[in-house]
């Protein structure tokens, strides 16, 4: 482009592919050399799932095929926008996209030390994002969605007190999980569901399924 996009209109692009800008923050010098702001891209509610399952790498049988459909999205919406495509996925090295989402305004840790997003609650998830040479003008951070959330349902959620702020116990999860005709795993985090702005958000059953077949 030959004026630089603004965030609506990096918006309005992502949009097309059912993704949404979920954070933006100015980068430090040198920590994307020669990119000076930085957009995080996640899925755009419920309207997602659908779009993704029309796609050729979720029909085509290989291994991760919403990894492979985002590379395929977010390097052209890249290309397009004058911008560097960054990823969650492919490390070593991991590109630290938790801590940008902190640093975005927009997302901050949980009573149950998972991230919690203002519009996503704990369904927050990241496909990619786009580093910019030029300075982006923000939006000011959103205030926590936990800090008026006095039920805090996250924390009794879990069948087996996996989560907490004091950390995560990786094997009690993955036991339960592991139990036939175990809720978690064919509906999504237990979790993550009751947080209310997770509700709101709209995520599917059937792609919280998705992403929890690779949990294991």
């Amino acid at each position: 482009m030959s004026t630089p996009p603004a965030l609506d209109q990096i918006a309005s692009r992502a949009g097309g592919h059912h993704l949404a800008p979920l954070g933006a923050l100015p980068l430090d010098e040198d920590e994307v050399p020669g990119y000076t702001s930085l957009v995080l891209l996640g899925p755009a509610g419920p309207g997602f799932w659908e779009h993704f399952t029309q796609t050729p790498e979720y029909h085509d049988g290989a291994r991760d095929p919403m990894n492979r459909w985002s590379i395929r999205v977010i390097d052209a919406l890249a290309d397009a926008l004058g911008a560097r495509a960054l990823f969650p996925f492919g490390g070593p090295p991991w590109q630290p996209f938790t801590g940008w989402a902190r640093r975005s305004g927009r997302a901050w840790a949980s009573p149950v030390g998972l991230l919690v997003h203002d519009t996503a609650g704990l369904m927050v998830s990241y496909r990619g994002a786009l580093a910019f040479a030029h300075r982006l003008d923000l939006p000011a951070p959103a205030p926590s969605p936990c800090a008026r959330c006095p039920d805090q349902p996250c924390r009794s959620a879990c069948p087996v007190d996996a989560l907490s702020a004091d950390g995560y116990d990786v094997p009690a999860c993955k036991a339960d999980l592991d139990r036939t005709g175990n809720d978690c795993r064919a509906r999504g985090c237990a979790v993550r569901r009751a947080c209310p702005i997770s509700q709101a958000y709209g995520r599917t059953e059937a792609q919280s399924a998705f992403h929890m077949g690779y949990f294991g």
